[in-house]
């Protein structure tokens, strides 16, 4: 499990910090001439917000999902409930088929579509010894490439969810090639 804090940067610089690794994430999306869909759970909506506030989003930004259940994990995602009954909503398996499920949203091209997809407890309860409060997974799809990662974020719960969201970010500027 990775630690990563994010929260000393977010801190310091806020959501300016986070516009600035959304901007740098669009410069690779848009020049690489793909289109980005979210599913977000812990983070409720953050990381579209973030992208959205950059002029011109909508050129490389096709939208989000917000699925805080499970049913609409299953229902919207398309993410098995086996795999929810095995393994949990904040679980490797999960995030992977929710980034891929984000890849099969309508209107997203099969061909250059980016999924990336957040799940994890913010606290400051739900909590337990093997998925502690600040426990994030993230996984991201493009094509030809398929990524999740595990954080352990501190803080209060908003501090995790603007953790969480600049996780992705960097996730998306790092990992998507």
């Amino acid at each position: 499990m990775k630690k990563v804090d994010f929260q000393v940067l977010l801190e310091q610089e806020g959501m300016e910090r986070l516009g600035a690794m959304a901007s740098e994430a669009a410069r690779k999306l848009h020049g690489q001439g793909w289109l980005l869909a979210t599913a977000e759970s812990c983070t409720g909506g953050l990381l579209a917000h973030a992208l959205t506030n950059l002029d011109g989003s909508s050129a490389w930004f096709h939208g989000g999902v917000v699925c805080y259940s499970n049913a609409l994990k299953t229902g919207l995602l398309g993410v098995d409930e086996a795999v929810l009954a095995g393994h949990g909503a904040v679980s490797e398996a999960t995030v992977l088929a929710m980034a891929q499920g984000a890849l099969r949203l309508p209107g997203m091209p099969p061909d250059r579509g980016v999924g990336v997809a957040i799940s994890g407890i913010a606290g400051p309860t739900g909590g337990t010894r093997e998925k502690p409060v600040g426990t994030v997974w993230m996984a991201w799809a493009w094509p030809g490439g398929l990524r999740a990662e595990q954080f352990l974020f501190r803080g209060s719960r908003v501090s995790v969810k603007s953790q969480s969201a600049a996780g992705a970010l960097f996730g998306l500027a790092t990992f998507v090639r």
